[in-house]
């Protein structure tokens, strides 16, 4: 996966709401960045939601955009391995990326040591996922709404906008991919070993769907399958990718298997979405 950065646009950082979130949860823990003991670098107690933009060089430049949505379990955001470098590979293949960093689950002193307890604690989840499910759907409908406001600055061309994110962000890619309005439809969308959407919607108009997972990730397989055969019953475009060994959460980060090279799938499957010049 080795590619060269030509991002020229990283310092440009948005509010996804300039006027205030529509609403959320209310917490006095301060936004953080910090490090796992797995040294993963991580932000936590997002609550005010931003849009990084990564826009690549000129000459490159393919019309194509593409939102990126970290994962984190809802306590935090995995921004590097599935954020930013997936950022920079998305650029040096001519495609523009929009980093969304949406808001998570607050967490104390006890972070990360209650990240476990919490998942292991299904009633604990549940009030986790009903609180945090609207506003990331909220947060992710808007990403799509400000990026198509600046469409004509950032050369995205009609048709040419996308939504992806792991685990977590899977969660937000779906509930885009099933809850948008005529302002909020992405052009496609990517869930990459997602978490459970808990939402069986599919869209008249839903828009094309790349699904992708380790065939050794007990959480993400069944999602997945569930989520292509329901776009495929509906009648709509559908893509599954299911890689024998990799596990959850491999990103960006090499594992010497052959689901390193799951972005270029994802990246040949994009150039076949790209619209087409009028003639």
């Amino acid at each position: 996966m080795d590619f060269e950065p030509v991002n020229l646009n990283s310092g440009l950082v948005l509010p996804l709401w300039p006027d205030g979130v529509e609403s959320g949860l209310v917490w006095d823990h301060p936004e953080e960045d910090t490090i796992l003991p797995n040294g993963l670098p991580v932000v936590r107690n997002v609550a005010v939601p931003t849009l990084s933009v990564f826009l690549p060089v000129p000459s490159l430049d393919s019309g194509l955009g593409m939102i990126v949505c970290p994962g984190g379990a809802y306590h935090f955001l995995a921004y590097e391995h599935e954020g930013t470098k997936v950022a920079r590979w998305l650029n040096a293949q001519g495609h523009a990326a929009f980093l969304l960093k949406y808001r998570v689950y607050p967490t104390g002193d006890d972070f990360p040591a209650c990240i476990g307890k919490n998942m292991n604690d299904r009633a604990k989840m549940t009030e986790i996922t009903q609180a945090i499910f609207p506003l990331v759907a909220q947060d992710g409908l808007q990403a799509v709404r400000m990026v198509r406001e600046h469409a004509e600055e950032w050369n995205i061309k009609p048709g040419g906008l996308g939504i992806m994110g792991f685990s977590a962000g899977g969660v937000v890619t779906s509930l885009v991919a099933k809850q948008y309005g005529p302002d909020s439809r992405p052009d496609f969308a990517a869930p990459i070993y997602s978490a459970p959407c808990h939402d069986d919607h599919v869209p008249a108009d839903a828009p094309p769907l790349f699904v992708l997972t380790a065939g050794d990730d007990n959480m993400a397989v069944p999602v997945s399958i569930e989520l292509y055969q329901s776009w495929r019953a509906a009648g709509h475009s559908a893509e599954l990718h299911i890689y024998s060994a990799g596990g959850h959460g491999f990103g960006m980060n090499p594992l010497g298997l052959p689901v390193d090279n799951w972005i270029e799938c994802l990246g040949e499957w994009m150039k076949m979405l790209a619209p087409k010049e009028r003639e």
